[in-house]
């Protein structure tokens, strides 16, 4: 009954998700058709002003009589309009009031009408429809990156959810075993009398173990679920960041874009009508001062906020992601506790150095985008580009070859004009992408920042939390790697061989280097792209040749560990993906369809050796787990197929390898992106499968504090965190209070610990401390 209640409730969260997806989905779209209607609304205006004045032109020898017409046809059309209630159709108004008061006019009016303007107007329907696509692109992108967000938010709730659930199966285990364990006790207390106490002993011993076992469970897997949900709650706040800057910013901006100089280009045009006009007799210029104030009062501004409040349910910001705990979880923010406080604090340096970096340079993205929209509006309002009707006019009646000519340097100055809307636009896209990215990132460096304050005020409070301890294999102990099983080319070896004769079905080199990135690596910038330091890769790379496993602690450099996993599949012979299936993954680059894309390369790879393709599937989740932290280590899906393409997909001919690279970096990004398509489950693929969050390995941990007196003496093997140390008191191996150990000698100002080696440092005393 209580599985069936939890299937139930999951099901009920699954579908509260997608339908919040459908909805937010739906109501992007609706903006789009919005932002299209809008378009075909300015458009008909502009064609409709193109009209009216042409016909103007047309009947002026009829004036009295054909304008009277002329104004009653565009009243009944403006009245459909009046629900837009913008600046444009203001000027609408007031000018085809002015119309019925005008009853004659000159042949300069006529001409100015039946030619110049109607051109201008034509070049602005243009204008306008060719920005509003660019605006469209631009704004079919920030919705796109608003879904990944809330598709990666839903991503990290349901991971949440799956660990939480096994960490209250895990208590409930421990919970059975306790209860086993008291009615033991009870029993053994009734039966001491007249029995043998050897079975009992047994018998109790059996228990402890099971005790000790099933409280480590409870342990790690509370562990990965703190590790989830630090995970969900960042998600969570970058999800509610990126709405906020949409619906409140990008919105706006994307409105302004579609509206981009046409309040101006009216606004010129309306202008050449009134210089037109001055030549009217004294009787019409009470109507023409109206007509000025409507033509001044254009307000570009206002129209996208009348635009917006005219359609409040599509552009008004969503409700805020709310916190989902899963079943009676009582945490609701991020968690700074012992074993994951160093990781945050790491964390949050990265995270501050990449959010400096990329405000920075969207300051400098803004200046620029500044200084272009000034530009630009000053081409499509200059003088010269968009020359005053008398001047065309007049030179309509000069010599053929002045007018051509003038065309040519109108046409040339369109030409940059065209130049300088692609540049504008383009500042455009980096200025929105990376203040989005700035967005998410101030709200990530928020929380933790809060976070990690929190933790340290508990700290002070109370004894520092003990570190987990990675202990060293040693040689013949218990769960140590055979050194047989290693041989002097691993890096260079058949990888199936490898794993057939070793019994690993995910190399060494490769789980270690994976584990160690997974704990340690995942938002550190340029991961993979940076190169490390080649003596350190090297001496990782003979540690694993000799059978060792160099990463049990934390002291390696990153970016040289990363490179030993590159060094380790670019030497594979043959690579990791078989010589005979390389032109037939290659060729699936042509197909367009996604999904259809997917299904190919999972047909291909089926026919792969089953370690071969275990290996591969373990390779590709991390990759993709790695990209979902992009925004912080800045290796995008294509970034992290750029740095293993070649790596892992090698033609038996290399000569045409530098012709092909961008097909096997295409190839890799879309493994990465469609990872869950392309690979078989567990259930379909028994074997290894990547877990995002990891811990170490559970028989290398040692929490224990050491217990020891005033004047022992003490070996220190090296310094597990700022709190801790790790060392021996006669045989006994754990962790010792930083604060409570002093150096005796008074040279000995700096205690250097290298590698895994061990320092005795003579008699340390301990004060305060039994």
């Amino acid at each position: 009954g209580a599985t069936e209640r939890e299937i139930k409730r999951e099901r009920h969260s699954i579908t509260e998700r997608e339908g919040f997806s459908v909805d937010l989905r739906t109501q992007l779209t609706e903006q789009m058709k919005i932002l299209d209607c809008q378009v075909e609304v300015k458009q008909q205006q502009l064609s409709d002003l193109s009209d009216f004045l042409r016909r103007r032109g047309d009947i002026e020898a009829e004036y009295a009589r054909a304008l009277d017409k002329l104004t009653e046809r565009f009243t009944h059309k403006t009245k459909k309009k009046e629900q837009w209630d913008h600046s444009v159709c203001q000027v609408w108004s007031v000018l085809l009031t002015q119309n019925r008061l005008e009853s004659r006019e000159h042949a300069t009016l006529a001409d100015t009408c039946c030619n110049t303007l109607t051109q201008r107007l034509a070049h602005s329907t243009e204008d306008t429809g060719r920005l509003h696509k660019r605006s469209k692109e631009v704004g079919v992108q920030m919705q796109d990156e608003l879904l990944k967000v809330t598709t990666e938010l839903q991503t990290a709730l349901k991971t949440y959810n799956q660990y939480h659930t096994d960490c209250m199966a895990a208590e409930g285990k421990l919970k059975e075993a306790e209860r086993l364990e008291e009615r033991h006790t009870g029993k053994s207390a009734d039966l001491s009398l007249g029995q043998s106490t050897g079975p009992r002993r047994s018998s109790v011993k059996k228990i402890e173990r099971l005790m000790e076992k099933r409280h480590g469970r409870v342990q790690e897997t509370q562990l990965k679920c703190t590790k989830a949900r630090n995970d969900y709650l960042l998600n969570l706040a970058a999800a509610n960041a990126a709405m906020n800057k949409y619906y409140l910013q990008d919105v706006c901006t994307l409105i302004d874009c579609c509206d981009l100089g046409f309040h101006q280009s009216v606004e010129r045009l309306m202008r050449c009508y009134l210089t037109s006009r001055g030549r009217v007799q004294k009787t019409e210029e009470a109507g023409l001062k109206q007509l000025e104030a409507a033509v001044t009062s254009l307000d570009q501004g206002g129209d996208r906020d009348g635009l917006m409040q005219q359609h409040d349910a599509s552009f008004c910001l969503p409700f805020r992601f709310s916190y989902h705990p899963h079943e009676g979880d009582q945490v609701c923010e991020v968690s700074a506790e012992s074993q994951v406080r160093y990781e945050l604090e790491t964390r949050f340096q990265q995270l501050q150095s990449r959010l400096a970096s990329v405000t920075l340079e969207t300051e400098e993205v803004s200046k620029t985008l500044k200084a272009t929209l000034t530009s630009l509006l000053d081409t499509m309002c200059d003088s010269e580009s968009n020359p005053a009707p008398d001047l065309t006019s007049s030179l309509s009646h000069e010599l053929p070859g002045v007018g051509t000519a003038f065309k040519v340097t109108l046409a040339k100055r369109r030409a940059n004009q065209q130049e300088t809307e692609s540049y504008y636009f383009t500042k455009v896209k980096e200025f929105l992408t990376s203040s989005s990215l700035t967005s998410k990132l101030q709200a990530k460096h928020d929380i933790l920042h809060d976070a990690i304050q929190k933790g340290n005020v508990r700290s002070q409070l109370a004894l520092p939390p003990l570190p987990p301890q990675r202990l060293h294999h040693q040689s013949g102990a218990q769960g140590s790697r055979p050194i047989s099983l290693f041989c002097h080319t691993l890096f260079t070896t058949d990888i199936v061989s490898h794993i057939q004769s070793s019994g690993q079905q995910i190399p060494v080199v490769v789980e270690s280097c994976i584990r160690f990135i997974n704990l340690h690596g995942l938002h550190h910038e340029g991961i993979f792209r940076v190169p490390g330091s080649q003596r350190e890769v090297n001496h990782i790379r003979d540690a694993f040749e000799r059978g060792e496993d160099p990463l049990s602690d934390s002291e390696c450099d990153l970016d040289s560990v990363a490179g030993v996993l590159k060094l380790y599949f670019r030497g594979l012979e043959p690579p990791l993906f078989p010589y005979d299936s390389y032109s037939e993954l290659l060729e699936c680059i042509q197909i367009e369809a996604v999904s259809e894309k997917s299904s190919q390369i999972k047909a291909i790879m089926s026919s792969f050796a089953r370690p071969l393709l275990i290996v591969i599937r373990y390779l590709f989740a991390f990759l993709n787990h790695v990209s979902q932290y992009s925004d912080e280590n800045m290796m995008q899906p294509y970034n992290l197929a750029v740095c293993f393409g070649p790596s892992l997909l090698r033609g038996v001919e290399s000569g045409d390898a530098v012709a092909r690279q961008p097909q096997v970096n295409d190839l890799v990004k879309t493994m990465i992106l469609q990872h869950d398509a392309i690979f078989p489950s567990q259930s379909d693929l028994p074997g290894p499968v990547y877990e995002k969050h990891m811990t170490l390995e559970q028989e290398y941990w040692s929490p224990a504090e050491l217990s020891f007196k005033q004047g022992e003496l003490i070996i220190l093997h090296s310094k597990a965190s700022s709190d801790w140390w790790r060392g021996e008191v006669g045989t006994v191996k754990g962790l010792i209070p930083h604060k409570y150990i002093s150096v005796s000698f008074n040279h000995l100002i700096h205690l250097l610990v290298l590698g895994s080696s061990f320092m005795k440092v003579g008699q340390l005393i301990c004060g305060g401390r039994g």
